[in-house]
């Protein structure tokens, strides 16, 4: 009887999920660790923040698909793979053996800012954090006019203002200051015509953007430049990039330049060919990936298929990144910025087609309950 092991039920292990009956059927057993014994979908964060998607809408119930379908789900956090052994060594001192790994572990903000633990800096992942600071704008904008500065210059920055003026607006707060303060250009890995509406969009509502910002420090008393200058702020919102989990490196496993697990066209190890990996925590050779969700959703495919057929001594499939991707940023009050190749457009339109698609995503991955084993 052969072992799986899942560490993550992230984007790229939603089909192996949704399929791990077959591996009963065929004789092994899945393990799957998570941190939280739910998984909310990154590209409806901004949305959730703003209260046009409740919680449940936007996340998997990781732990009830696992035991539904026949696996053990374990509330805990990889520290260590020790890959000469087979073994995972958990946050709560419990080693695991596997015959075959599986790593979606995602991506955490990356920040080279100190900062001080007022409480009220925020960073964009996990998502739950993003209901943290819901609740703390809501609690303490209906007492005040607050200033809350966004820290980035990216499409996470961008979403996280527009939304943070919807959940203002919806609420019926006090009327407040949103800045975005950009290390350097502001939407800089998108064409000028994006920029543009993007700029346009959160400008027109009111939100200052400041480009060539270099911060050093957040404190209590606000944000310090390295130039000297404070910017006095009430709540901080880190949305600085990502990198992936530190888990790889931390464990001695060859990384790539960004810290991701390497892996081949396979999404297998080479070194360690038991192990496996998808989304943001990995680092492909052939070519290297946006950390975007939709090369995670993409690998699902092969993923699974290499990892039954890595169980059962059968050849695996090549994962090909495919053509162009579609993206399209919320800026809230029901506003988007689609780009796919040369087309962009902004406006309700935009949203509207990001909505339709990211619902249509949910309902395709989340739990319904426990399968009848006819309609397997």
């Amino acid at each position: 009887m052969g072992k799986l092991v899942l560490i993550g039920g992230g984007h790229a292990h939603l089909l192996t999920l949704q399929n791990i009956h077959r591996f009963i059927e065929r004789g092994f057993t899945v393990d799957v660790i998570g941190s939280t014994p739910v998984h909310y979908y990154s590209g409806m964060g901004p949305g959730m923040l703003a209260g046009t998607y409740r919680p449940e809408e936007i996340r998997f119930d990781t732990s009830d698909e696992v035991t539904g379908r026949g696996g053990r789900f374990i509330l805990d956090t990889a520290e260590e793979i020790i890959a000469d052994q087979r073994r995972i060594r958990l946050k709560s001192g419990e080693i695991l053996e596997y015959d075959i790994l599986s790593c979606n572990c995602g991506s955490e903000v990356f920040n080279d800012i100190a900062v001080d633990d007022s409480g009220m800096v925020f960073r964009v992942k996990p998502i739950e954090n993003l209901l943290r600071l819901q609740k703390k704008i809501v609690e303490r904008g209906k007492l005040q006019a607050l200033h809350i500065a966004i820290i980035g210059g990216g499409p996470s920055a961008v979403e996280i203002a527009g939304n943070i003026l919807h959940l203002a607006s919806s609420e019926g707060l006090a009327p407040m200051r949103v800045s975005v303060l950009c290390r350097h250009g502001f939407m800089d890995r998108f064409s000028a015509r994006v920029q543009r509406l993007c700029r346009e969009s959160l400008a027109d509502r009111g939100v200052e953007i400041l480009t060539d910002q270099a911060v050093e420090r957040i404190g209590k008393d606000g944000i310090f430049m390295r130039d000297g200058r404070c910017l006095p702020a009430d709540m901080v919102c880190l949305a600085t990039g990502v990198r992936p989990s530190s888990l790889f490196s931390d464990s001695g496993l060859p990384i790539g330049a960004d810290g991701g697990l390497l892996v081949n066209a396979s999404l297998q190890c080479g070194q360690y060919p038991e192990i496996f990996g998808g989304g943001d925590c990995i680092s492909f050779t052939p070519s290297p990936l946006d950390k975007v969700g939709v090369y995670a959703v993409r690998q699902n495919p092969v993923l699974l298929h290499n990892l039954l057929a890595a169980l059962e001594g059968r050849e695996l499939q090549s994962f090909s990144p495919g053509s162009e991707y579609l993206r399209i940023f919320n800026l809230g009050q029901g506003i988007g910025v689609l780009q796919k190749g040369g087309i962009v457009f902004g406006g309700r339109l935009a949203f509207f087609i990001k909505d339709f698609i990211d619902r249509r995503f949910m309902r395709r991955f989340q739990y319904q309950g426990k399968i009848d084993s006819q309609t397997r």
